[in-house]
């Protein structure tokens, strides 16, 4: 049964590695950063008999506890978790859950990726198997809402994309399940946005079973500082 949930996104920029320097030189950047440590210090507090990472990836596959995250694709000499010499790595969404969870000394977890054009009822589907893995699970989702403003028109508006993240962001404030579920995968290509999936195994291992109230939740953060939508939420089963 799903405990509890945090709701992060996988921006490369979250790493300080990636930046060059230790601290935020952006204060919306730090903004985002503090968003992100406190929904996974909250996650983590949570008496979880078993912890998961979700996120979007090329293929839908569960990733060895040891398998290192590398942002090399990104040109930056990054790695987290040991080197095996195994070529293979996480995908950015869990390489960054990686990197959050290591920050706060989580105890193993169970890593999964979602394949990126993954249809609603699949997503579902691995969250309602990843819920009932254990009595007690928590989940880390990653995910990122619509990068079109970044790469199409940087600073224009951009109306669908705004209507979009009301969409992602008023279920992830109200613990609603059932609207997480409804969104749809048709407009994932042409808002360039990555964390449908993630955000679909959220709603997946939450249940509809007793309705929206069966959690209690808070919007960290919302927000677009490189024209790239962002949301940090914390859910917490009502006692």
């Amino acid at each position: 049964m799903l405990i509890a949930a945090a709701v992060c996104p996988h921006p490369p920029l979250l790493i300080p590695e990636a930046t060059g320097a230790p601290g935020a030189a952006d204060p919306e950047l730090g903004r985002l950063r503090a968003a992100c440590r406190d929904a996974v210090a909250a996650l983590l507090a949570e008496p979880a008999d078993l912890l998961v990472v979700a996120g979007g990836a090329e293929r839908t596959a569960e990733f060895p506890p040891h398998t290192p995250g590398r942002l090399h694709d990104f040109g930056i000499p990054f790695t987290i978790g040991p080197e095996t010499g195994d070529a293979e790595s996480l995908p950015l969404s869990l390489t960054v859950g990686k990197w959050l969870l290591a920050g706060h000394g989580a105890p193993p977890a169970a890593w999964w990726g979602i394949a990126s054009d993954a249809p609603p009822a699949e997503c579902l589907q691995l969250g309602e198997k990843l819920a009932a893995l254990a009595p007690r699970v928590a989940l880390l989702a990653m995910g990122d809402g619509p990068a079109r403003r970044a790469r199409a028109a940087p600073h224009a508006a951009d109306p669908e994309a705004d209507r979009y993240d009301d969409q992602v962001s008023g279920p992830l404030a109200a613990a609603d399940p059932a609207a997480l579920a409804a969104l749809d995968p048709r407009v994932d290509r042409p808002l360039e946005i990555a964390g449908r999936v993630a955000w679909q195994v959220l709603a997946g291992a939450a249940g509809d079973e007793q309705g929206q109230d069966a959690f209690d939740a808070e919007l960290r953060y919302r927000g677009a500082p490189f024209e790239v939508s962002y949301v940090v939420a914390s859910w917490r089963r009502a006692h």
